[in-house]
């Protein structure tokens, strides 16, 4: 009549699979328990079934069970129809759950509104007043179809159901349910390869060209050869920030600011950059220290102005279109500096580096190939300065040395036994 099953990855989560009156299977979750408990529910359920089928008194065992079991439990019962709701016992609806984490998440106005999005979607997919106790895993999973059925982006269906994933463990941390039903969703990655795209920069300065003033260009510039998001960490930059003896910047990040050691960060002032601040320095207003006074203005639509900026350079818009050139002015330092350094300077981990920001250019590839321009223009090949102990040896193998593993702060050993041929056959 029912069954015990199990979840998880080690089967710790419990539940019991009956078929009700109608012959539909139907599934009861326990969450976490001993298997004496699990069988205890397995026989309660087995009489509750026979009783509704037959529209007879439950068994005793069955009326103890359900006399003893907590208000979460009860109601996903009542919401399989095996009882009537627990006189006096409040339903929490997914109404409830959804008030309640909007009124205590604490996050900045972006990812508020993101939150609010899944919000609006559970709502519009279950019903605002559905039992939080009666939604199943099958519910969730129809919801993720739903979502990836509308046209959107998987990165973006991947961030909703992360949210719905979160929103579902407050709902057992604040003991509405006892298992999520989100737990064993697929969120699948946030990342969109499709939407990537390396701004070079050739095409950047003609972009940088047809700019109405100073203040777009620094926009640009920032974005592309700095690697500062905009325009949140743009808008906050200060005259005082600039270090012009040191090249340097210090940048603060609202993102990251509520990580420790990541609100303030330091970026290399690029030779691209320098004189375009130089200029926009020049000529600021006495006693303005906002770098981009401008983007002080909350209703001023970057995307559109310079959506309008590029066409008019003669070039093509691309997908993300400030997230792109941030991630192109990392990937051009990845190939001149340690991954971990470029990664710090753009405010991140080398893995969100990997996931989110670094591109495969089609230079590499001719470059590898030793094929096209990239193979033949040497200012695509590491600087010598960049070089590292074995790419210098490779290139001057008239000073080959033989490095013995002795520990820090051993000389490298000239070998004169190194015979020259390699592994061509002896001639001698």
């Amino acid at each position: 009549m029912a069954s015990i099953g199990r979840e998880g990855e080690r089967g710790e989560l419990k539940r019991i699979v009956f078929r009700d009156a109608e012959g539909k299977q139907r599934t009861l979750r326990l969450g976490k328990c001993p298997k004496s408990v699990a069988e205890t529910a397995r026989v309660a359920v087995g009489h509750l079934v026979i009783a509704k089928r037959h529209g007879s008194v439950p068994h005793p065992d069955a009326v103890r069970w359900l006399d003893g079991i907590d208000n979460a439990l009860y109601s996903r019962v009542a919401a399989l129809g095996l009882c009537q709701p627990r006189a006096g016992a409040a339903v929490v609806t997914l109404a409830n759950l959804l008030d309640r984490f909007d009124a205590t998440i604490a996050v900045k106005p972006s990812t508020h509104y993101k939150y609010r999005q899944v919000a609006e979607s559970l709502r519009a997919f279950s019903g605002a007043d559905t039992p939080l106790a009666s939604i199943t895993p099958a519910h969730a999973d129809d919801w993720r179809k739903t979502l990836a059925d509308s046209g959107l982006a998987r990165a973006t269906v991947a961030k909703r159901v992360v949210i719905a994933k979160g929103v579902f463990r407050k709902a057992i941390r604040w003991g509405l349910i006892s298992t999520s039903p989100f737990a064993e969703l697929r969120a699948g990655s946030q990342s969109n390869p499709d939407r990537s795209f390396y701004v070079s920069p050739e095409s950047i300065r003609p972009i940088l060209a047809a700019c109405p003033d100073a203040q777009w260009r620094a926009v640009v510039a920032l974005s592309r050869f700095a690697g500062l998001r905009c325009p949140s960490e743009i808008a906050l930059l200060r005259w005082g920030d600039v270090n012009w003896e040191r090249g340097r910047l210090t940048v603060r990040s609202p993102k990251t600011a509520s990580h420790e050691g990541h609100a303030v960060r330091t970026v290399p002032i690029a030779p691209e950059l320098r004189p375009i601040l130089q200029d926009l320095f020049d000529g600021a207003d006495e006693g303005v220290e906002a770098v981009v006074p401008r983007l002080r203005d909350p209703a001023m639509n970057l995307r559109t102005t310079f959506q309008r900026i590029i066409e008019r350079a003669g070039e093509t818009p691309w997908p993300r279109l400030f997230q792109n050139m941030r991630a192109s002015c990392e990937t051009d330092w990845v190939e001149r500096f340690p991954a971990h350094t470029a990664a710090k300077w753009l405010g991140h981990s080398p893995l969100i580096a990997a996931q989110h920001y670094l591109h495969t250019r089609d230079t590499h590839f001719d470059l590898a190939a030793g094929i096209g321009e990239a193979a033949a223009n040497p200012a695509t090949h590491p600087r010598p300065s960049d070089r590292t102990d074995e790419q210098r040896s490779a290139a001057n193998p008239g000073n080959l040395a033989v490095l013995v593993g002795c520990g820090i702060g051993c000389d490298p050993v000239v070998s004169e036994k190194v015979p020259p041929e390699g592994l061509e056959p002896s001639t001698r």
